[in-house]
């Protein structure tokens, strides 16, 4: 279904019809909760959407630690998309957006000073790239999670991104359907409060 109506207008006893790009309004609130029966999976509900998505496969924690395959809960507020740009078109979004480059990583290592932070990495360097051959980092939804103070050991690079086929559990971010993904971008903005938990 088109979210994008035509309207049609008369303009001199001549018929046309011109479609306007509306932008639907940002999202104020979004929840992320654990389904019932499984804590490995849960809903994404953000207005009239109810997204299913693949939680950590620690499930959600209070107490989230490094390598603990926990999905972080609190109220959090994404920052930025991260796209791959070679395989998709820019996304529509009220975020702020970056195209990933070969160089893009994210920094998990509690005793560096660049923790939980994007980094970049030359191509003959190990570390945890952002561009990858599957699809899981097609799109990332960088959030503050961790950030201000970050505290080293108390978990890092987590996002919200694409999920495997079969929605198995991540490491402990929030992955949904490209589908999915590209409807709650449209009405996502900095301002959109994230709720895990």
């Amino acid at each position: 279904m088109n979210p994008y109506p035509p309207i049609r207008m008369k303009r001199q006893s001549i018929s046309r019809t011109y479609i306007i790009a509306r932008r639907l309004p940002s999202l104020s609130l979004v929840r992320v909760r654990p389904a019932a029966g499984n804590p490995r999976r849960g809903w994404l509900t953000a207005g009239p959407l109810a997204i299913p998505v693949a939680l950590g496969r620690g499930g959600i924690r209070v107490n989230k630690r490094e390598g603990d395959g926990g999905t972080p809960k609190g109220i959090f507020r994404p920052r930025r998309l991260w796209w791959r740009a070679d395989r998709h078109r820019r996304p529509r979004t009220f975020l702020p957006v970056r195209a990933i480059t070969a160089e893009d990583a994210w920094c998990e290592d509690p005793n560096d000073r660049h923790y939980n932070q994007p980094i970049r990495l030359k191509q003959a360097t190990a570390g945890d790239r952002l561009r990858r051959e599957d699809h899981l980092y097609d799109f990332i939804i960088e959030i503050d999670h961790n950030t201000r103070p970050r505290i080293a050991g108390r978990g890092s690079a987590v996002f919200l991104h694409l999920a495997r086929e079969n929605f198995g559990p991540t490491a402990g971010c929030v992955s949904m359907t490209k589908q999915a993904m590209l409807h709650l971008l449209q009405r996502l903005s900095p301002r959109s409060r994230i709720v895990i938990g």
